[in-house]
């Protein structure tokens, strides 16, 4: 329990280190473009995988002091998601020779925080955590709906402690329902919620997205969402409870299609990269590689054709004289522009088309991607510090600010990096910090 004495203690400490947090607003640079808008929030972050920690990641972006909450031994599941993962250095703090290398994973959604960990099924952890809950801004948690609850970290728990909490819960299903204790998996939910029904050759097997969008998707939802709830709470005074799901994230996600089928009854079918409405829109092979063409109007299509693929005839055909047109006979169109693309190599034709107005683009592979000279010139990824692995390059934050980014402040930190530092922080001293460490608490 936490004493009368430290309560005190506590009120007084937190609205100084607020207020101080706060004042950072007024005095930051402004060399990054603005200053960073969630300076002095600080954010709970009790997520692990990838929805609940690209969430915390942007809000961290933008400033906020993200405390991630670690188990004591193993941590965020991610981190042992190896290979591949970054090389230790030589150099590497000794304390840290009990780790497993940094995953690269792990290292992907977790810049600009710091880890502690906590083993709060432990009374003495349940204080620690109830002490992080008075001192900060925002909780986002992806445990099952209730289970958190169960250990008097749930919703009605942490309002009393801090009325002005925004508690955002990342679920797969909801907080309510008749799957509200189905655990999230974002390639279940892209089965279970449309997404691999539309994804993949007409031809061939429903397929994934190559990447966790759901997750990411739902990770952006709730950033948005946390940024109302503390707009929010300055003007009401209280704390809000956020519901994000993974579910009802790719329900809205599937935009028109779900429009589709709720406004007419029309169901979806797979396209592989081609338009169901719109012709040529699709992937084409070259001699070797691919481009995505959409030429989605006629006068694109005639350009295509005439200055493009050298073939005038094609746009005076009645069979492609207009989009209606060039639907119905899609399949002979295919087949014509395949056999004139597959003539030469890929660069050949990225040179034909480049300035003309008909959108193209070809298919690169990762390394073909970051070599882009739009990624260079955007200045898209950045190189840190991180005190295991030495320089960390990593994808920058998208945005920019009167044309600046955030900065990175903070590699992603190792595992309990800075447990010591928010004990302290918390009011523990040395001794007790040891005796919880000795216990496994922390």
């Amino acid at each position: 329990m936490i004493s009368s004495k430290y309560r005190a203690l506590s009120a007084v400490t937190r609205l100084d280190s607020r207020l101080i947090r706060r004042s950072l607003i007024s005095t930051q640079s402004t060399d990054q473009g603005i200053p960073p808008p969630l300076t002095g929030i600080r954010v709970l972050d009790l997520t692990r995988v990838l929805a609940g920690p690209s969430c915390t990641m942007l809000l961290a972006d933008m400033g906020a002091d993200v405390i991630k909450v670690e188990e004591v031994t193993r941590g965020d599941d991610t981190r042992s998601w190896l290979p591949p993962s970054a090389a230790v250095s030589s150099n590497s703090p000794k304390e840290t020779s009990h780790l497993p290398p940094e995953s690269a994973y792990f290292l992907a959604v977790n810049r600009n925080k710091r880890s502690i960990t906590v083993n709060f099924k432990d009374p003495a952890g349940l204080e620690v955590m109830q002490r992080l809950v008075r001192t900060s801004d925002v909780l986002v948690e992806n445990f099952i709906a209730g289970k958190l609850a169960g250990m008097g970290l749930g919703w009605e728990h942490c309002k009393v402690l801090n009325p002005r909490l925004v508690y955002a819960s990342i679920t797969g299903y909801g907080q309510t329902g008749p799957f509200r204790e189905a655990a999230g998996y974002d390639v279940i939910i892209e089965a279970e919620a449309g997404l691999m029904h539309i994804t993949g050759e007409p031809d061939r097997p429903p397929s994934k997205v190559g990447v966790a969008v759901t997750d990411l998707m739902t990770g952006l939802y709730a950033h948005g969402a946390i940024l109302a709830g503390l707009h929010s709470v300055q003007h009401t005074g209280k704390g809000v409870w956020i519901d994000c799901n993974l579910f009802e994230t790719q329900l809205a996600g599937l935009a028109n299609i779900a429009s589709n089928y709720l406004i007419a009854g029309k169901e979806a079918s797979r396209h592989g990269t081609a338009h169901p409405s719109i012709v040529p829109y699709q992937v084409f092979p070259c001699k070797n590689g691919f481009l995505m063409i959409g030429a989605g109007n006629d006068k694109q299509f005639r350009l295509l054709a005439e200055r493009i693929l050298e073939k005038p005839e094609l746009a005076d055909d009645a069979r492609f004289a207009n989009n209606a047109a060039r639907v119905a006979n899609r399949e002979a169109l295919v087949d014509i522009i395949t056999q004139v693309l597959q003539r030469h190599e890929r660069d050949y034709w990225i040179g034909r088309f480049t300035g003309l107005g008909v959108p193209f683009g070809p298919i690169n592979n990762i390394q073909q991607t970051f070599a882009h000279p739009q990624v260079g010139a955007r200045k898209a990824t950045v190189e840190v510090d991180h005190p295991r692995v030495g320089k960390v390059r990593m994808v920058a934050p998208p945005v920019t600010y009167n044309g600046k980014r955030m900065p990175v402040r903070r590699p992603p930190p190792w595992l309990s990096q800075h447990t010591k530092e928010v004990m302290l922080e918390l009011g523990y001293s040395q001794n007790e910090i040891a005796e919880l460490r000795a216990r496994k608490i922390i």
